[in-house]
C-alpha cells in the first residue's frame, strides 16, 4: 500500500513513520508513557508534541500497534495475567503489526490531510497523484462515525492517529473536540503536533502532553542510518544546521543544504564588500523553475545565518560546531562584540519578515535575495565605518 502513491504524512526519501524499526534518541518520551499505562490511568486523549522531524509520528505508531496488540488491564486470559510491559516495541511477525504496515488494521485510523477537490471521486484521484489539500478538512474526519460504529476488534482498543493536529480546520477541530469531550469506550487518540500553541485550548486541555526532544547528533546519524540515508562526509556540520531534526537532516541532504550554507557564508565573508558575482549566483540557484524548495531551504538558511551571527556576537563565543568552512572567523569578524551582536538579532527578524513578505506576494526570487545582500551590506558597512 504505502509505495503506490504519495502520502501527506510522510517525508520524501524517508521510510513512513509506520514503517520506522525503531524510535531512536526518545527513549524518556517512551517511558513516560509506559509509566502511565502500567499505573492502569491510561489518557484516552495524547498531543504528542516537539520540533519537526524528531519521531513524533514514528511514537504515534509505535503507541497504536502496541495499544491495540497488548489486552487491556484485566483481560487476562487463560494463562492470568500478562507480564507488564517494559517496552512498546511489537515483533514485525505479529498479525497486528501486518495489518498495521498493509494498511488493514480495523482498529487503527489515521486522519490526515485528503486531497484536493470538492467530490470524492476528485479527492480520491488528487490523492492518488499526491495533490492534498493544505489543511485535515471535516470531510477527512466524518468517517470517524463509521469507525467507531464498528465494534473493535475482540473488544479491544480502538486507536486514532491525526497527523498532524496542527492542520486541522475549524470544523474538523471541533469533531475531535467532541470525540476528546465524549471519548468512545477504549479508544485512544494520538494527536500530533509541531505547534501546540496553535490548537484550540479546548483541545490542549482534554490532551495528556508527551513532549519529545531534539536529537543529538549521534542519535541523529543512527535514525539517517536506518531511514537508509547517507549523510556525507560531514555529519557533524549536517547535525548542527539540522537542528537535532531528522526532517530537517533529510531536507538538507536532499537540498545540497550544506553547500548552499557554505556559499551563503562565504559571501558574508565578503562584506561589507559586495561580491556580485557570488550573489547572483546564490539568487539563480533558487530562481530556477521548479527550485520553490531550494528557495524556501535558502530562506530558512539566511535566517539560521543570522542567529548563529548574532549570538556569537552577544556571547563572544563562536559557534561549538563550524557549519560551514571558515564559519567561526566569518562570524567573529562581523559580530566582534555584544553590540554587534544585537544589531544582527534584529537585522535578523527585519530580514526575516522581508523574505516573508516577499514570498507572500511573489516577489521575483532572485532579485529578493539580491535585495537581501544589499540590506546585509548595509548593515555590515554601518558597522565598519
Amino acid at each position: 500500500m504505502t509505495d503506490e502513491f504519495p502520502e501527506p504524512d510522510r517525508i520524501d526519501g524517508v521510510p513512513h513513520p509506520r514503517d520506522t524499526a525503531s524510535l531512536i534518541g526518545q527513549a524518556a518520551a517512551e517511558k513516560a508513557f509506559l509509566d502511565v499505562y502500567n499505573s492502569g490511568r491510561l489518557h484516552h486523549g495524547w498531543l504528542v508534541t516537539g520540533p519537526r522531524g524528531v519521531g513524533k509520528a514514528t511514537l504515534a505508531w509505535r503507541i497504536a500497534r502496541f495499544l491495540i496488540a497488548t489486552p487491556p488491564a484485566g483481560d487476562d486470559g487463560l494463562f492470568g495475567a500478562p507480564p507488564v510491559p517494559d517496552t512498546l516495541d511489537i515483533p514485525a511477525d505479529h498479525p497486528v503489526a501486518r495489518r498495521v504496515a498493509a494498511g488493514a488494521e480495523p482498529a487503527l485510523f489515521l486522519l490526515r490531510r485528503g486531497g484536493m477537490g470538492t467530490t470524492d471521486n476528485d479527492r480520491e484521484k488528487n490523492f492518488r497523484e499526491g495533490k492534498f489539500s493544505k489543511v485535515i478538512r471535516v470531510e477527512e474526519a466524518r468517517p470517524l462515525k463509521t469507525f467507531f460504529s464498528l465494534s473493535s476488534v475482540d473488544g479491544g482498543r480502538r486507536v486514532v492517529i491525526i497527523d498532524s493536529a496542527d492542520e486541522l480546520n475549524t470544523n474538523a477541530a471541533n469533531a475531535i473536540l467532541k470525540l476528546l469531550e465524549e471519548p468512545p469506550a477504549r479508544t485512544v487518540l494520538l494527536l500530533i503536533s509541531h505547534q501546540p500553541s496553535r490548537l484550540l485550548p479546548t483541545i490542549r486541555s482534554r490532551c495528556r502532553e508527551l513532549r519529545l526532544t531534539t536529537l543529538p547528533a549521534e542519535a541523529l546519524e543512527q535514525a539517517l542510518a536506518q531511514a537508509g540515508i547517507d549523510p556525507g562526509g560531514n555529519s557533524a556540520a549536517l547535525a548542527e544546521l539540522a537542528g537535532g531534526s531528522v526532517g530537517e537532516a533529510v531536507r538538507l541532504i536532499t537540498l545540497d543544504g550544506l553547500q548552499l550554507y557554505g556559499d551563503l557564508i562565504a559571501l558574508l565573508g565578503t562584506l561589507p564588500r559586495f561580491d556580485a558575482s557570488r550573489a547572483q549566483a546564490l539568487a539563480d540557484t533558487t530562481a530556477a523553475r521548479g527550485a520553490e524548495e531550494r528557495r524556501v531551504l535558502l530562506h530558512h538558511l539566511i535566517d539560521l545565518a543570522l542567529s548563529r551571527l548574532a549570538r556569537a556576537g552577544v556571547t563572544g563565543l563562536p559557534p561549538a560546531v563550524e557549519a560551514a568552512p571558515g564559519e567561526a572567523e566569518v562570524l567573529a569578524r562581523l559580530a566582534p562584540n555584544a553590540h554587534a551582536g544585537r544589531i544582527w538579532a534584529q537585522a535578523a527578524e527585519e530580514i526575516g519578515a522581508r523574505l516573508r513578505h516577499g514570498e507572500a506576494v511573489n516577489l521575483d526570487p532572485a532579485a529578493l535575495i539580491l535585495d537581501t545582500v544589499f540590506k546585509l551590506q548595509s548593515i555590515a558597512g554601518g558597522q565598519a565605518a
